[in-house]
């Protein structure tokens, strides 16, 4: 067999699983089928390879090459034009044929001579022919709309950066650019930005049907959710209401649905024909160790072909969607949209560095969009040193799974490190010290004027040491079960409600997690984040700090946590583990040997993972752990398994790879289906086959979660040592050198802006003017001053400011515990302009002077101020404290009014009055 012959036989079975019927031009019935290729049809240059009719109509040509001349593929490309401007024998219409493809056996390419600029493109497989016969039914292609026919943006609604997101992406989807990304910060609304685009080009881009890919469930429902939520600008109803929507939970897509939004393990599920666990789905592919030839094998699935998809819309496109997984976007012939807010170089590699928007988490939180954090640090002694437990101690051994204990000596001295802590052993006073520190913390220097716990998202190891932690939790702030909950797949309460208390309700104040809300998951009233694990991965560490930057504004914070004082300004970090100075990678990488966890292995199996390393990596690991264990385990697993042995389970992995086993199934399937094979004849497609069926058989019973645990529990240490002899203390407790640089630079920005803007605003003139030309300070001028300092990209409240200070200056810096006042900002002024040397709350330097001033005023006078008259005095001095000023205006005032008002006080001075408050303005104030 020629390789030219083989070439066509592979593309004549490609035609045939897409629908069309294959024909040599002897045979040529167009009756046939809808769509019919017929071989070697003549034309004025010469016979065609293939002319392919829809609907009894020529409408494209495939150019059929051997497999070698598949790197010179695009070389041949003028002759495929020369076919479909030729002259088809019979044809009466000389119109150019639209649909251009040149194919190889291995590789198809394909032009669309209709669009503008027509430009060739890689495909997996041929279009069905019911394909292009809706595309020649329609006016024009998607890609000519979104040159010619797309309407300007409506901007209401949108903020700047979803304006520029969208633009952008529809100026690269008319330079018909194959993939896009949208890089957005976290906050900045990037699914509301994705969503504006999928409506405009359904309803103007004669989009078809649009693919929302996430990597795990819960993303998926949190985008379904924000579907149905989102009503466009120029029409009242919501987008379900106008579009289905349809959230894949089987391998069925709804034909009539125009937005699908899917898991990648579920797509590829379906596009590979191999059943998934729904449990594979809540796992982000990105914490699922891989090897190098774990290939996926994704095949034409013609109720799904290639053109299902105009586009697909990857959410978090940072993680999952490379090596392995790459395929499944391989597959559709459908423009690539990646959205993300922190990509790294894979994120730019794979989307072509075409980065279509760009808003970063700096631009974001000077926009006001997010907030910013500081970072605080907790470092105790056993976190960095770890600790030791000598021979013949008297401690608890615990069970991971039942947690049951047994109290019992250690037979040997055992030492552990900071990395076996929380694994293999527990020191309950490192936890109790860390969360007390924190307790202790935000109470007194993070948010000392709270009356509730701020909402705190605790980041624990295992689901075990999550327990521990809550429990501490519960025990330290002597809070109940409602205070404290954990948030993961594996809790025994529902992790949605748990979840959405957590968002809107006063209960929870402190979550615990080990993976759910790790990333995607909004929680805007969070202002604290624990790390207890550390994070190896740069793009994971930053979307788990992403859960905290969302802004939230005043009265929506209070809803929550009602002693708030206004909206969100920042969240802080507080850093248990070293977090942010541990070496961080750009990106997983992928191991070289075959050194993946039992775990991944296991999850690997239940996502489809079929290649011969996995499935021989499970096998050995499950035959030694049968020579592990002792009888109860085994039992267990036996029990869960349905009565196989764990070491069974291992022999059949085995026996499914058996290339004799596998030759003789596909020998059997052939006979049964009436085809004549030997062993030399057999196609490379059927061995697969029955290959694929013998391993599916074999990895069918690892479907079941239940079982996955159950060896995976099997395989660690039964016991954990429970230490509570070597007891724990803090060794640093405070805010770390980089907020210490954030804290200078934000005072710098401060005096630099009062400096610069002494001629413009009031307020900074008064204190820039001698003190004999001073006028009067008045509250406006400090508000106009608090409102060009709040705006961004300054942002310098003055709680932002005063806690700058109390950072860098803390020995002068008094009163962090108070509630900030804007009469505030004037001791900030003096103190910034070295007019004090202590920064003190304006109320406390008023008092001051207050008592200064009515000493000297009573040595001065025959007779001092009456009781009434000292009691108005200080009431008239509080006023100052949070006014800047008194006049006769001012008594009507309520705390004023209520004693009588000015009626009453000029019966009290008389005359007096105006000349006392014009002293008491100037000697308090200045």
């Amino acid at each position: 067999m020629t390789p030219e012959t083989k070439a066509r036989q592979q593309i004549d079975q490609k035609l045939e699983q897409a629908g069309w019927v294959i024909q040599d031009m002897k045979q040529l019935n167009l009756a046939a089928g809808i769509g019919v290729a017929v071989r070697e049809y003549p034309t004025d240059t010469g016979p065609a390879d293939y002319v392919m009719f829809v609907n009894r109509n020529a409408v494209g040509i495939i150019e059929a090459k051997k497999d070698s001349a598949g790197e010179n593929l695009t070389v041949t490309e003028h002759q495929t034009e020369r076919y479909a401007n030729a002259t088809l024998k019979w044809r009466k219409d000389n119109t150019p044929l639209p649909f251009l493809f040149e194919a190889t056996g291995q590789i198809i390419r394909f032009t669309d001579g209709r669009d503008p600029a027509p430009r060739s493109r890689e495909i997996f497989h041929f279009f069905k022919p019911e394909t292009l016969a809706a595309w020649l039914a329609q006016s024009e292609t998607p890609r000519r709309r979104l040159v010619e026919q797309m309407p300007a943006l409506p901007t209401q609604n949108l903020r700047d950066c979803q304006i520029s997101a969208v633009a952008g992406l529809e100026k690269s989807l008319a330079q018909n650019k194959p993939r896009a990304l949208v890089h957005m910060a976290t906050g900045a609304g990037k699914t509301f930005t994705a969503i504006t685009s999928v409506y405009r080009l359904l309803k103007f881009g004669a989009a078809r049907r649009i693919l929302f890919l996430v990597d795990t469930r819960n993303l998926g429902k949190q985008a379904h959710q924000e579907f149905m939520a989102y009503t466009p600008p120029d029409d009242a109803r919501k987008f379900t209401e106008l579009y289905n929507v349809q959230r894949l939970a089987s391998p069925t897509i709804d034909p009539h649905s125009q937005v699908c939004i899917s898991t990648i393990q579920r797509m590829y599920s379906i596009l590979s024909g191999e059943p998934i666990d729904e449990s594979a789905e809540d796992l982000s592919l990105n914490e699922v160790q891989q090897t190098t030839k774990q290939e996926k094998f994704v095949r034409y699935n013609a109720a799904v072909p290639v053109e299902t998809f105009d586009f697909i819309i990857i959410d978090e496109c940072h993680r999952s969607i490379y090596n392995l997984w790459k395929q499944v976007l391989d597959y559709f012939d459908a423009t690539l949209i990646g959205l993300t807010a922190t990509p790294d170089k894979r994120t730019f590699g794979f989307f072509n560095e075409n980065i279509v928007a760009e808003y970063t988490y700096e631009q974001s939180v000077a926009d006001g969009v997010n907030v910013g954090y500081d970072v605080y640090e907790i470092e105790t002694e056993i976190t960095k040193k770890g600790g030791e437990l000598k021979a013949k101690e008297w401690v608890d051994h615990r069970d991971r799974q039942t947690r049951k204990k047994r109290w019992a000596e250690t037979e040997d001295d055992t030492a552990y490190t900071s990395k076996e802590l929380d694994r293999s052993v527990v020191n309950v006073s490192q936890i109790r010290q860390v969360i007390q520190a924190m307790k202790t913390a935000v109470e007194t220097q993070i948010f000392p004027t709270r009356k509730e716990t701020p909402k705190t998202l605790i980041f624990a190891k295992t689901d075990s040491h999550a327990d521990d932690i809550i429990n501490i939790v519960r025990e330290l702030y002597g809070q109940g079960n409602a205070f404290c909950k954990k948030v993961t797949y594996r809790s025994e309460e529902d992790a949605d409600s748990v979840l959405a208390g957590f968002r809107n309700d006063y209960n929870p104040r402190i979550a615990v997690t080990v993976d759910m809300i790790a990333t995607g998951t909004d929680v805007k009233p969070l202002e604290v984040l624990l790390f207890m694990r550390d994070v190896r991965s740069r793009g994971y560490y930053e979307q788990m700090k992403g859960r905290g930057v969302r802004s939230l504004d005043g009265d929506s914070l209070k809803r929550v946590s009602n002693s708030a004082d206004g909206a969100k300004t920042r969240f802080v970090l507080i850093d248990a583990v070293g977090v942010e100075k541990s070496l961080k990678t750009e990106s997983r990488p992928l191991e070289k040997k075959p050194t993946v966890a039992l775990k991944d292995l296991l999850q690997g199996i239940a996502i489809g993972h079929r290649d011969d390393d996995t499935v021989l990596s499970l096998a050995n690991r499950l035959v030694r752990l049968n020579k592990q264990l002792d009888d109860k385990a085994k039992a267990r697993i036996e029990k869960v398994s349905g009565g196989v042995s764990v070491g069974e389970l291992g022999k059949r992995l085995i026996a499914a790879l058996d290339p004799d086993a596998i030759v003789a199934m596909a020998l059997a399937t052939a006979k049964a289906n009436g085809i004549t094979r030997s062993e030399d004849t057999l196609l490379p497609e059927e061995i697969e086959i029955a290959r694929a069926e013998r391993v599916a058989a074999a990895c069918a019973p690892f479907d079941q979660p239940a079982l996955r645990d159950e060896i995976e529990a099997a395989r660690r240490e039964r016991e954990q040592i429970i230490d509570h002899i070597n007891l724990d203390q803090i060794t640093f407790s405070g805010f770390s050198e980089q907020a210490e640089t954030q804290a200078k630079a934000l005072i710098k920005s401060f005096a630099d802006y009062i400096a610069r803007h002494k001629d413009e605003i009031a307020a900074l003139g008064f204190f820039y003017q001698q003190p004999y030309q001073r006028r009067h300070l008045t509250f406006d001028m400090i508000e106009e001053l608090h409102e060009h300092l709040s705006k961004p990209p300054l942002m310098l409240t003055t709680e932002r400011l005063w806690n700058a200070y109390a950072r860098v200056q803390a020995g002068q810096v008094k009163g962090v515990d108070s509630k900030r006042q804007l009469t505030d900002l004037i001791s900030l002024l003096r103190f910034a302009l070295e007019l004090e040397t202590e920064l003190k709350p304006f109320s406390e330097q008023v008092d001051k002077r207050f008592q200064e001033w009515i000493f000297r005023h009573n040595a001065q006078r025959t007779t001092a101020f009456t009781p009434e008259q000292t009691e108005w005095l200080r009431l008239m001095k509080d006023h100052i404290a949070g006014s800047c000023s008194i006049s006769r205006d001012d008594f009507d005032y309520a705390e004023l009014a209520d004693k009588g008002g000015l009626q009453k006080v000029w019966g009290v001075f008389g005359n007096q009055l105006d000349g006392l408050m014009d002293e008491m303005n100037e000697e308090l104030v200045a």
